[in-house]
């Protein structure tokens, strides 16, 4: 690197956090195309949201509402289950798997509220939100970037001479950090 661009990073090496010991990029950035395609992505989706609730009906009947449901519940019931053994385990996979528990438990909520068809229902389905799928997603997502500070995470490193190029190395904490 020259004098020129010494105060100037790497885009693709930019920091996504600091690296344990200065020889290691700080971090991976994906490919500058990925932003754009999904702000892209994002964009055309308006136009279609906006026809579905202009001519979609507010009624409609499905013949697979108890598997689409119970389907629904079995997967977020296993994703639970894989943030208490990653958490249990201290894996790098506990970001991942309690931000999908967080994501999942969101969309439970939604779709229980706006989906009940009678009174009771909505009111059981407001307080299931607000008591218990709500705050749990909420948890989820303190609990994710708790792992994100805390745990190893995975780093490819090919030039690190292991076998398959994978390490675990220890995120650097707040305080490791050095002051901006």
């Amino acid at each position: 690197m020259n004098e020129m661009n010494a105060d100037k990073p790497d885009r693709r090496l930019a920091a996504v956090s600091v690296a344990a010991d200065a020889d290691v990029p700080a971090g991976w950035r994906p490919p500058d195309w990925v932003a754009p395609l999904f702000a892209v992505g994002a964009l055309v989706l308006v136009p279609g949201v906006v026809l579905l609730l202009v001519f979609l009906p507010s009624t409609h009947r499905s013949e697979h509402w108890d598997v689409a449901w119970g389907g629904f519940d079995v997967a977020l019931a296993l994703l639970l289950l894989t943030v208490a053994v990653t958490a249990w385990r201290g894996s790098p996979w506990l970001e991942g798997a309690a931000t999908a528990a967080a994501t999942l438990l969101f969309i439970d909520a939604w779709f229980d509220v706006l989906t009940s068809s009678s009174r009771a229902e909505l009111i059981l389905a407001l307080v299931e939100a607000v008591l218990v799928e709500l705050p749990l997603a909420l948890f989820c997502l303190l609990l994710a970037r708790d792992a994100q500070r805390h745990l190893p995470t995975v780093r490819r490193r090919p030039w690190s001479g292991t076998r398959d190029g994978l390490q675990l190395r220890r995120r650097a904490s707040r305080q490791d950090r050095p002051a901006a």
